[in-house]
């Protein structure tokens, strides 16, 4: 059974980078056909997605976010990270890793790890 970890930071200053992990353990990040994406969700809104990367490592982001967001894996750490450029407090939020596989489409979740952007 995969499983999903995030870790990260926790309180990020405004203009600085966030970097984000993903330990994914139970399969393979490379597994054919498996996307892994970000997602976060602000205080009282609604979940937002951020990008993936697929089992073959291509990635695409979301043209809201646009080039402040870059995701990459390590294969050999089994990982996925995300960074996102320049942050403000709007993006403070819960940081989601997820797994898309065909059929099961986005079943497998992290936990989550909040982000908070203050000075």
């Amino acid at each position: 059974q995969v499983q999903l970890f995030e870790s990260g930071p926790g309180l990020v200053r405004p203009s600085h980078p966030l970097s984000l992990a993903c330990a994914v353990s139970g399969e393979s990040i490379t597994t054919q056909d498996s996307y892994w994406h970000w997602i976060r969700q602000p205080p009282g809104k609604g979940l937002e997605w951020m990008g993936f990367i697929s089992f073959s490592g291509i990635t695409f982001n979301s043209p809201t976010l646009g080039s402040r967001t870059s995701i990459a894996r390590d294969t050999f750490k089994t990982q996925i990270t995300l960074q996102l450029s320049a942050v403000t407090p709007e993006d403070t939020a819960v940081y989601y890793c997820a797994r898309e596989v065909p059929v099961e489409g986005l079943g497998s979740w992290g936990q989550g790890t909040q982000v908070t952007v203050s000075s």
